[in-house]
């Protein structure tokens, strides 16, 4: 894995971030979705702003990619 590769797997998105990332979903839906826990994994900093981790949101994306019909 290369120096800019493990740099961006540690890169920490905001949640505005991750909504862009998705498709421009509301914030009601992902919270909705951490409610409900299908949302991808978040890390609560001490000031209370969430931060999704890149790695976590493409292992998230990768699970539920449906795959080609057989």
């Amino acid at each position: 894995m290369t120096r800019d590769t493990r740099t961006r797997a540690a890169e920490l998105l905001t949640v505005r971030q991750v909504l862009d990332e998705l498709g421009g979903i509301s914030r009601r839906t992902f919270y909705r979705w951490r409610e409900l826990r299908i949302a991808p994994a978040c890390i609560r900093l001490p000031n209370g702003e969430l931060r999704v981790r890149r790695d976590v949101l493409d292992e998230w994306l990768e699970e539920r990619a449906e795959g080609a019909a057989p």
